[in-house]
């Protein structure tokens, strides 16, 4: 590789914030549904809740293992949920002894559970949903009922029908 053909330094970090904003512009920016999902902490304070140096959650961030949201000043704020996914990773990393790129493994493995076990509950309560329907439509099979005339008409026009027109 030539002297040239080098990106210069800054670029690469240029393109990394570039990501970053991508990321979070595709989150968009509707409000959160939940108090784990608000984000309320800046950078430093995020880092002092989960026990680490806030450089390491910008480096986190770089990695794909966060994606804190941003203000409308491009500050970084963090969630409940946020913080407990630091917790994680800093376990992951420090208690099991797994680098960065194993967390990022086992992350998505555990959101891919996550995302089929809720699939599961859902198919659950459809599951049982039919059934109640089912065992409805069994119970108005079986029990008596009065007669009902599905047709409505009038009496001039069934006589005529019959022959018995007036």
């Amino acid at each position: 590789m030539s002297i040239q053909s080098r990106p210069h330094r800054g670029q690469g970090r240029e393109q990394g914030r570039e990501r970053v904003r991508d990321q979070s512009q595709q989150r968009g920016r509707q409000a959160p549904s939940t108090y784990e999902e608000r984000a309320l902490y800046v950078i430093s304070v995020a880092a002092d809740l989960a026990g680490v140096h806030p450089q390491t959650l910008r480096i986190y961030e770089r990695k794909g293992l966060l994606s804190p949201q941003r203000t409308a000043g491009n500050t970084r704020r963090y969630s409940e949920r946020d913080v407990e996914r630091l917790r994680q990773i800093q376990r992951l990393t420090q208690d099991e002894g797994v680098n960065l790129a194993g967390v990022r493994i086992i992350m998505e493995m555990q959101r891919r559970l996550d995302e089929a076990q809720a699939q599961l509950d859902r198919a659950r309560r459809r599951m049982a949903e039919v059934q109640r329907q089912a065992e409805r439509q069994q119970a108005d099979r079986t029990s008596p009922r009065r007669p009902h005339w599905g047709v409505l008409a009038r009496l001039d026009d069934v006589r005529q029908i019959y022959g018995q027109g007036g």
